[in-house]
């Protein structure tokens, strides 16, 4: 397996984010967010069956968060 990793970089509530996907088995990969490219948050990874599956697993997850937040702070 090859140490290659995918790197999307997304807009999500107005904030970029920068998130890095990796192979952890021939069909399965790991998604997390970077702040500095090569260091992983301590955000939970998501998984996919591709890179792009993963990264948009996460994607997904981030504007769910965010819509929540932005929901409770209306009141």
């Amino acid at each position: 397996m090859t140490n290659v990793v995918h790197r999307f970089e997304q807009s999500i509530a107005g904030r970029p984010y920068l998130i890095e996907v990796a192979a952890v088995s021939p069909d399965r990969w790991r998604a997390y967010i970077v702040r500095v490219p090569g260091v992983p948050t301590a955000l939970m990874p998501f998984y996919g069956s591709t890179p792009d599956e993963a990264a948009g697993l996460l994607s997904a997850w981030l504007n769910r968060a965010h819509q929540r937040a932005a929901g409770n702070a209306k009141g």
